[in-house]
């Protein structure tokens, strides 16, 4: 995650999406799409537009940020290519009449996040939290599946892309730091501080090999699921990039609870077995990706209320882990340490 497109005022926020959507529309002629309507979605690290056609076809439009380079970009639309033919349902890429995967766009006005692609829309609904038993089990499926896929992927270049572990992690911890006190009393900083170590204590010892590690999604949260009745599809592979693959298995756990995250395990068991000791690893993902989602989002103060009130269940698992009790599939019941923030 990275946080190029920042803006610190509404006026600030209103002037980029402005320019983005003059980018949006050139880049449209450009694939010659005859759009009837663009509707904005969203930003992080990309700026996202929904494009209804003439034709009555969907499409995702995305605006990269210029960090991040043509070869992590065709790498991403590589691997779907991949995970299509492997008979995953998943956005696409789609080229322009000339032939062209992504497009850099120039502007007047200094825009200068240029790299632009253009998606298939994958159609379905967010389950949010309200998944069925079957649909958490097929979200175990997908995943698995989604890694063997992976480990029979080959790239016909050289690229590169981000990965997920120690270095990154040790990124968000230190943003993390910085932003701490808008959220977190000193008491509950100390513990994050301690859990922070424990994790990178454990990642310090993993061992990657050909079947614990490869490309990965690294964002399969649920908001990046999307439902056909029980069937679910994954979006938004924007974060694609190597690690282990319990992390996804971790990531979409942090919204679910635990008879839900069984089933997930279960599901994903029926396609390909966990290693004999996997469960401590999974809890550590699960911590690690709950701290680089608070670093991601922490900086931005629409969304500080909304993460003070979720630290009373932050702290609880934080609790349980550093007492090395299992809590994944657990009930654990919210506690408060001190809601006193450390700025006060």
């Amino acid at each position: 995650m990275n946080d190029f497109f920042q803006f610190v005022t509404e006026e600030q926020r209103c002037a980029l999406l402005a320019k983005a959507k003059r980018v949006a529309i050139s880049a449209l002629q450009q694939y010659n799409l005859r759009w009837v309507e663009i509707e904005y979605i969203g930003i992080s690290d990309t700026i996202t537009y929904r494009v209804r056609t003439s034709l009555d076809k969907t499409y995702l439009l995305r605006i990269h940020s210029d960090q991040r380079c043509s070869h992590e970009i065709d790498l991403e639309l590589q691997f779907l290519d991949a995970l299509i033919t492997a008979g995953i349902k998943v956005p696409t890429g789609i080229t322009t009449p000339s032939g062209l995967r992504w497009l850099k766009i120039g502007t007047e006005d200094g825009f200068t996040s240029t790299h632009i692609t253009v998606m298939k829309w994958v159609e379905g609904v967010h389950a949010h939290e309200a998944l069925t038993e079957d649909q958490a089990y097929q979200v175990g499926v997908l995943i698995a599946r989604l890694h063997e896929a992976a480990l029979g992927f080959e790239s016909s270049s050289d690229f590169r892309r981000p990965v997920w572990g120690m270095n990154s992690y040790r990124e968000a911890l230190a943003k993390l730091e910085r932003y701490a006190g808008t959220f977190l009393s000193e008491v509950s900083w100390s513990l994050y501080q301690l859990a922070a170590e424990k994790v990178i204590s454990q990642l310090d010892h993993m061992k990657a090999d050909d079947y614990n590690y490869g490309l990965i999604h690294a964002d399969l949260h649920l908001g990046n699921v999307v439902f056909e009745g029980e069937v679910p599809h994954p979006i938004d592979f924007g974060r694609c990039g190597y690690g282990f693959f319990l992390y996804d298995l971790a990531a979409v756990m942090l919204s679910l609870v635990p008879y839900q995250r069984f089933k997930v395990l279960q599901g994903y068991e029926s396609i390909r077995s966990l290693e004999s000791d996997y469960f401590q690893s999974l809890e550590c993902f699960f911590i690690m990706i709950m701290m680089e989602n608070y670093s991601h989002h922490a900086s931005n103060p629409r969304e500080t209320e909304s993460i003070k009130g979720e630290q009373i269940y932050a702290l609880a698992y934080i609790h349980e882990y550093l007492h090395g009790r299992p809590f994944l599939l657990n009930v654990v019941e919210p506690i408060e340490i001190d809601d006193a923030p450390i700025s006060s």
